[in-house]
C-alpha cells in the first residue's frame, strides 16, 4: 500500500515524538526539582510567610473612600444581582492586593444582593 509523502512526514514525526517522550517527561521532572530546591532556599534565606503577606505589610493606605450603594438591587433581576456581587468581590480582592488601598465601604447590604451573598459566598461576612 502506497504512502503519500505528506503521510510518510506525518508517521516520521509521530515516531519522533514519541521518540523524545521520555526525554521531555524527564526535563520536566528536572523543571520541577529546580523549582522546588529555589523555593527551599528562599525559605532558608530567612524569608518568612509568603509573599503577599510581607507586601500586605508595607502598603501605603489612601485615603480614598470607595462607597458602593447597594439599595437599588431590589429594582434588579436576579442576573444582574449575580453580575454586581461578582463585581464587588473583584473590587474587594483587587483592592486587599493594591500598594494604596483605598476604604472600601458597602451600604444599604441588603435584599437579594446579601441573600445571594449568603447563598455564593460565606467568606464576605470576614471582610475588613
Amino acid at each position: 500500500k502506497p504512502v503519500s509523502k505528506r503521510q510518510r512526514k506525518k508517521l516520521l514525526k509521530q515516531k519522533q515524538w514519541e521518540e523524545q517522550k521520555d526525554l521531555r517527561r524527564q526535563k520536566r521532572k528536572e523543571k520541577r526539582q529546580k523549582r522546588k530546591l529555589e523555593r527551599q532556599s528562599k525559605l532558608d534565606s530567612g524569608n518568612e510567610g509568603n509573599d503577599g503577606k510581607r507586601m500586605r505589610r508595607e502598603v501605603v493606605p489612601s485615603t480614598l473612600r470607595l462607597v458602593v450603594d447597594c439599595s437599588f438591587d431590589d429594582l434588579m433581576v436576579l442576573k444582574d444581582v449575580k453580575k454586581l456581587h461578582k463585581q464587588i468581590q473583584r473590587c474587594y480582592s483587587e483592592n486587599r492586593k493594591a500598594f494604596h488601598p483605598v476604604q472600601f465601604y458597602l451600604t444599604s447590604h441588603g435584599g437579594q444582593l446579601k441573600s445571594n451573598m449568603n447563598e455564593n459566598d460565606k467568606g464576605w461576612v470576614n471582610w475588613k
